[in-house]
């Protein structure tokens, strides 16, 4: 907790100071060189702080101790929420001015009546207004009863009080009257300038396609429809990959006790008793686990007398013997570690990342020294190159990583085959509990591969609220298009009919009421793909081992988009084309 009136600069400061005066001269000691070394190299040392309320959302860095938010995500999700909103308003535009040939007369009368433009504008804006206020009270009950859903998608305890806070409420006030003023400029507006003689003579232009701007809405409102449908796919795409690449160790049917460290020096016994149960086929003690916080880096040397500038910084995780095979990694190069072989305490492995940093090719680590300083003792011979893996998620490089042979108790890994996984946990935590007769700790477990998809659970979340807000757009979008259909079928109800009775098929009267819309579908598709494919490029620079955005995303996309719309065309096309002409032609 920092005193009233100090900043994050002045802490920042004073750690720098610190690093200074303690850890320099470590690194003296240690590294060969000092902290100006390090920079000229672009290398550094330094501690800095960040607002405890900022941790969630705008910390970046690794290790955390849950994985973080992001504001990125959150203001992507803002901006679409926002163009989902303007997709309603464009088509609460489209829908009044398709209906300006209904109110057109009254706009008429009303100007004749001595009716002002401007108390004509001021009338179409309330009710635009009256309109957005009763969506909003609509919206609130639908938010409440559907809050444990949202709260179960989004893994995050939201509460309905939440709305009685004063910037929501200021929001209430302020929220339905820009929607509304935006929504019903255009068509207060468009209305209100028709001419009172002109319309009342009957001699105002209607007509679809002459309404430039309306087509223009349309497009606009599936161009942000087509652009959620490819982000989904991208971002489902991205998801099927981290599910099924390999990760360069087997995941599965691992069973992890946590801190064991409390047992002591009975975690050994727990151990051994343990690997005679059945269902068990092997275990590994160590805390350095995949998918988990690891070991810290420690500096390495290619010869004892190397200088600052020939470091190489390299993860260090103790394990044991047993480790490489339970968790079903791959040795490429020399052996792994044998517990009979007194030597291999001086051994050490090396993932190919470590290899490759150090400038050797995969097998030609083997029986390579690494030093740990300046002190000849502190050398080790490379015994074994191990595969690559995925030790943390797949945002992130794989590190280069020296393995040691060492006792770690923090954890224990078993490798588990039965059908009975409740009875073996309970068999566990009964011996567990036998063992530890002193700590107190609860017998705590877990699996690697929920481990693993915890890594991802922000990723998870983004795909299924993406899901949610494309549905959301596009049934959104298909309401006013059913709309504009309706209206284009009862402005041409007398064209239908004559063409009807001049031997026009249902399935012709469809496409000709089809075709205009599936034309600024197309058009908005043309667009929508680049800058889909612009956003999700940049979303998937965030993981460091990723999919390929195909070109079928995009076809499947557009395909959907035009399918949606022939389904929502045809719905009302097929029952104005089977309307009887008669009626339609019987004043004529």
């Amino acid at each position: 907790m920092a005193k009233p009136g100090v900043t994050a600069a002045d802490i920042d400061r004073m750690m720098a100071a610190i690093v200074t005066k303690f850890v320099e001269p470590q690194i003296q000691r240690l590294e060969n060189g000092n902290l100006d070394d390090m920079k000229k190299h672009g290398d550094y040392f330094r501690e800095y702080c960040i607002p405890l309320t900022r941790v969630h959302l705008y910390s970046n860095v690794s290790r955390e101790f849950e994985t973080n938010g992001s504001i990125q995500t959150v203001t992507v999700f803002m901006v679409i929420a926002v163009f989902i909103l303007l997709i309603a308003c464009t088509n609460f535009m489209n829908l009044s001015t398709a209906r300006s040939a209904d109110r057109s007369k009254e706009v008429g009368v009303r100007k004749v009546l001595g009716s002002s433009r401007r108390d004509l504008i001021a009338g179409f804006l309330m009710e635009s207004v009256l309109t957005s206020v009763m969506a909003m009270l609509l919206a609130v009950l639908i938010v409440a009863l559907l809050l444990p859903y949202f709260n179960q998608l989004s893994g995050k305890d939201f509460h309905i009080d939440a709305l009685g806070k004063k910037w929501v409420l200021i929001s209430f006030l302020l929220g339905p009257l820009a929607i509304g003023l935006l929504a019903g400029s255009y068509p207060a507006f468009y209305l209100s300038a028709f001419k009172p003689i002109q319309v009342l003579k009957g001699r105002l232009a209607m007509g679809f396609k002459s309404g430039w701007f309306r087509n223009g809405l349309v497009v606009f409102q599936f161009v942000i429809a087509i652009a959620l449908i490819i982000g989904t796919l991208v971002i489902d795409s991205q998801l099927r990959y981290i599910r099924n690449r390999d990760l360069g160790f087997n995941r599965d049917q691992v069973l992890i006790v946590n801190n064991t460290n409390h047992l002591a020096n009975q975690a050994n016994i727990f151990r051994e008793e343990a690997e005679k149960l059945p269902g068990i086929t092997g275990s590994t003690m160590t805390g350095s686990l995949p998918s988990r916080v690891h070991g810290g880096f420690i500096t390495y040397y290619k010869d004892v007398t190397a200088k600052t500038d020939e470091a190489f910084l390299l993860q260090r995780w103790f394990i044991d013997a047993q480790y490489i095979p339970v968790l079903g990694m791959k040795m490429i190069g020399g052996r792994n570690f044998s517990p009979t072989m007194q030597t291999d305490s001086s051994g050490v492995l090396i993932n190919e990342t470590a290899a490759h940093l150090l400038g050797y090719a995969d097998t030609d680590a083997v029986n390579k020294p690494v030093y740990r300083g300046s002190n000849p003792e502190d050398a080790f011979h490379i015994i074994g190159v191990v595969k690559d893996f995925n030790g943390e998620s797949l945002h992130e490089q794989i590190e280069p990583i020296v393995f040691q042979l060492a006792e770690d108790r923090h954890d224990i890994s078993f490798r588990i085959h039965t059908g009975n996984i409740p009875g073996l946990i309970a068999a566990l935590k009964n011996r567990y509990q036998s063992l530890d007769k002193s700590s107190g700790e609860p017998f705590d477990y877990s699996f690697m591969d929920d481990d693993f998809n915890k890594l991802y659970q922000s990723d998870q979340r983004t795909g299924s609220l993406f899901i949610s807000f494309a549905l959301f757009a596009i049934f959104i979008a298909c309401l006013g298009l059913f709309g504009l259909v309706t209206y284009a079928a009862e402005q041409r109800t007398k064209e239908i009919g004559i063409r009807k009775v001049l031997g026009a098929t249902a399935g012709h009267i469809v496409g000709l009421l089809s075709a205009d819309f599936l034309k600024l579908v197309i058009l908005a598709a043309v667009i929508a793909c680049p800058i889909a494919w612009w956003g999700m490029h940049k979303w998937l620079q965030d993981f460091a081992y990723r999919t390929v955005i195909g070109w079928w995303i995009f076809l499947l996309a557009g395909s959907l988009a035009v399918l949606i719309t022939v389904i929502t065309v045809s719905f009302r096309a097929i029952k104005a084309a089977m309307a009887n002409p008669i009626d339609s032609l019987r004043t004529e």
